[in-house]
């Protein structure tokens, strides 16, 4: 795919809406494009993150796994899904197993990287900050939400 490409895939991900079109250029020509054959695993769960991966095309399963053994779905995921937000900014375990369930592709986006797109643009990194809290509280208003029903 052209680099534009990228650039118009990366501008839907919601990370990184409001970015420009230098920063999104940026992230675009640092990041890594890999091709997965249906079947593919893309990383395991608990497996250390370094990088974040965007699903350009194809499907991605997420699969846990309990500690019976046992293997679940937790979901399919398409273009345009970010998968290990977190990774961008610090050392996080994957929370799955990300498994191509056809022919897929996917954008690598390292943290180095990123961390250089935030150190060359500080308004990125108020931004992150920003996104990240309010997802943050997102999950603790759902938490609160099914302490009460469960509580």
């Amino acid at each position: 795919m052209a680099l534009h490409d990228d650039i118009r895939l990366l501008s839907t991900v919601p990370l990184f809406q409001g970015l420009n079109e230098d920063q999104l250029r940026l992230l675009s020509f640092g990041a890594e494009r890999r091709a997965l054959l249906a079947g593919m695993t893309l990383f395991r769960e608990k497996s250390p993150a370094e990088c974040a991966y965007v699903v350009a095309s194809g499907q991605i399963e997420l699969l846990s796994h309990a500690k019976n053994g046992k293997t679940r779905s937790e979901g399919k995921v398409g273009p345009g899904t970010l998968l290990s937000e977190l990774a961008l900014i610090t050392l996080v375990e994957r929370k799955y197993t990300a498994q191509a369930v056809e022919d897929s592709e996917v954008i690598r986006i390292p943290r180095p990287l990123f961390q250089r797109l935030m150190e060359e643009y500080p308004d990125v990194a108020a931004m992150v900050e920003d996104r990240i809290r309010d997802n943050i509280q997102g999950l603790v208003s759902e938490l609160t939400k099914l302490r009460s029903v469960f509580g």
